[in-house]
């Protein structure tokens, strides 16, 4: 069981620094960003206390296979290459409109709402992945990456929320801001690995929230949530790199099996072979498919579109979405490369394109309960692939 400890932080420094380095987030177009200093941490880990393992020091976790940090030289050979420009401001091909109360059964609906925060229907639960409905991923208000597009779903029209999913601490996938207002609108119950319920609770005292070890099995109802090993890492400021865990998740109902991450490096598909070793086929995959440039700096930590395809044949998913894309620039592809690489690894592996899809915000997917293909239709707008 992982040690609580409430902290109390101040961030300090000039504007225009950012959260975590590497990657360093994009405030303009050709920047070189330093973190945010917070309050200085202990040696020790403030988040978590456990016994060494495979993966934990003793004061940090680690991926298995290794992952070397960049340092600053590479940050800043990175900074010097060419950066894609995207548009300040993106509309959404879909309208936001309010989804179903509940999808109970074993039908499943998907809604994008942006980056990797997605509303998961299914077995009668509502099910958030690394909700983010603030303006910025960022410490800062005023500075750090600016969303791109406004949230597929306005906050108000959410469902009784009764889990959110948190793979990891960055700051694009664990708001605080956001899970305060869940924890005051909806006393949802938070799912995640070891040490993030101390970031949580430095803000959200009260806020259910239980923590997991890879290969850890929770259950919530009809649902089973496995905790999976992906090729991470973790930080909030330049004191606490990996100093908490970063996991993926497969949720098992009676009739359906879901694989969800939401960062990961390929790592020679290691991820995908150890849950499709676990649990067999998968219906449905939701895999980061963004924040993949350059690939010398990022591929161990972000998988490309063609990577994402090949995790997805992995695990013998019959249905994929692809997230962590066109919301934040976090990297320096365009905003529209990831689908467009989509289509061409799907070309290249001979799937067809309704198996895998990478959707807008605002758009959903329903699953249906019977017959091989998933609905897509409605309100929210019918998936498509963007044109060049």
């Amino acid at each position: 069981m992982a040690r609580k400890v409430k902290l109390r932080r101040r961030l300090r420094g000039p504007p225009g620094l950012i959260d975590r380095l590497p990657p360093p987030y994009p405030l303009h177009r050709r920047p070189i960003n330093l973190p945010v200093p917070e309050t200085p941490l202990p040696k020790k880990n403030p988040y978590y206390s456990g016994p060494e393992s495979d993966h934990f020091d003793g004061e940090r976790f680690f991926n298995p296979e290794g992952m070397v940090p960049h340092g600053l030289k590479e940050m800043i050979k990175w900074k010097l290459e060419p950066v894609a420009k995207w548009p300040s401001r993106a509309d959404n091909p879909a309208a936001p409109g309010k989804p179903p109360g509940r999808v109970k059964g074993s039908g499943i609906r998907v809604t994008a709402i942006g980056h990797a925060t997605m509303l998961i229907q299914t077995a009668g639960l509502n099910i958030l992945t690394d909700p983010v409905w603030s303006e910025r991923a960022s410490p800062l208000s005023f500075a750090g990456p600016r969303r791109k597009r406004e949230p597929g779903m306005a906050f108000d029209d959410l469902p009784d929320i009764d889990l959110v999913l948190l793979s990891h601490n960055h700051y694009d996938h664990l708001d605080l801001s956001t899970l305060k207002r869940l924890h005051k609108s909806h006393d949802a119950k938070v799912i995640t690995p070891l040490g993030n319920d101390s970031v949580i609770h430095s803000k959200v005292p009260d806020m259910t929230v239980a923590t997991g070890d890879w290969d850890d099995v929770m259950e919530h109802g009809p649902l089973r949530i496995h905790f999976e090993r992906c090729h991470h890492w973790s930080a909030r400021g330049i004191g606490d790199r990996s100093m908490a865990l970063w996991a993926g998740f497969t949720l098992e109902t009676p009739e359906r099996r879901i694989f969800h991450i939401g960062d990961t490096g390929f790592d020679h598909g290691r991820p995908y072979e150890l849950a499709k070793s676990k649990h067999g086929d998968f219906d449905l995959a939701i895999l980061p498919i963004g924040a993949y440039e350059p690939r010398w700096f990022m591929k161990d930590q972000h998988q490309n579109p063609e990577e994402a395809i090949k995790g997805f044949e992995i695990l013998g998913a019959t249905h994929g979405i692809g997230h962590h894309w066109g919301t934040f620039q976090l990297t320096n592809e365009s905003m529209q490369d990831p689908v467009h690489k989509l289509t061409e690894a799907l070309a290249e592996h001979d799937i067809l394109a309704h198996r895998f899809r990478a959707l807008e915000p605002g758009q959903y997917w329903d699953l249906a309960e019977t017959g091989p293909d998933p609905k897509a239709s409605g309100e929210h707008g019918t998936p498509s692939v963007p044109s060049p």
